[in-house]
């Protein structure tokens, strides 16, 4: 079977919303899964970690920072420039 590039594409929004839902579900929807499930890693890690107060502070930064990963890696795989996987 001949996957077209519109199969290929990725829905920018949809990654954004993805990982706004949970880090590491935009990567995992990108066809990045060993990155989307770091992700997931670090999001549960610091999520524990938000009982000794340094989650407060390094979860929303990260959440942030994997929703723009999410995002721009969707753009850049539209692209072509880079690759899944």
């Amino acid at each position: 079977m001949d996957n077209t590039n519109e199969e290929r594409l990725k829905n920018p929004l949809a990654a954004l919303g993805l990982s706004l839902i949970f880090p590491g579900l935009g990567q995992i929807y990108n066809q990045q899964v060993k990155k989307g499930q770091m992700f997931f890693v670090i999001a549960i890690i610091l999520i524990v970690t938000m009982f000794a107060a340094v989650g407060f502070v390094l979860y929303p930064i990260f959440w942030i920072y994997n929703m723009y990963d999410a995002y721009t890696d969707a753009v850049k795989m539209n692209r072509g420039e880079i690759q899944t996987g």
